[in-house]
């Protein structure tokens, strides 16, 4: 891909144009990604307090007893949105979801264990780990491109 970018005075704001043979899921997403309002706050409930969350500290989220948690380097934030609504706003080439009930950020990865047939043992950099469930094997091996 190509990017270019030309400065002209007569243009009050940005003008994007892409230019391209056929419209590809690339394109699609660029033109998605362009059109997104301001990325959307997170924010987590702990020790009572509301506090605003960074998707870069999470390390993972995921859902038990039918409410949403994050855990970042700060601890474990209890919150409102569904696990299908953070995964809208979380940034798709940082967070994977592994299981129906979780989602990891990739950057917080340590390292993947494939010893254990049918599924892949994930161990975060903090110590921590998790698996990956066998319904979502095959779409993590093509995200680590094996």
């Amino acid at each position: 891909m190509q990017v270019e970018i030309k400065i002209d005075g007569s243009y009050l704001e940005p003008k994007i144009i892409i230019l391209t043979a056929s419209v590809t899921e690339d394109v699609n997403d660029i033109v998605r990604r362009l059109s997104e309002e301001a990325p959307r706050i997170i924010s987590g409930k702990k020790s009572g307090k509301i506090e605003v969350l960074e998707q870069a500290d999470f390390i993972r989220v995921y859902a038990n007893e039918g409410k949403v948690f994050a855990v970042t380097s700060k601890g474990e934030y209890a919150l409102r949105l569904r696990l299908y609504e953070l995964e809208e706003r979380l940034d798709a080439r940082q967070f994977v979801r592994i299981s129906n009930s979780e989602i990891i950020n990739l950057k917080k990865v340590d390292h993947f264990d494939f010893s254990i047939t049918g599924t892949i043992c994930v161990e975060f950099s903090t110590g921590a780990k998790t698996y990956v469930s066998r319904r979502y094997v095959a779409k993590m091996k093509k995200i680590l491109g094996i």
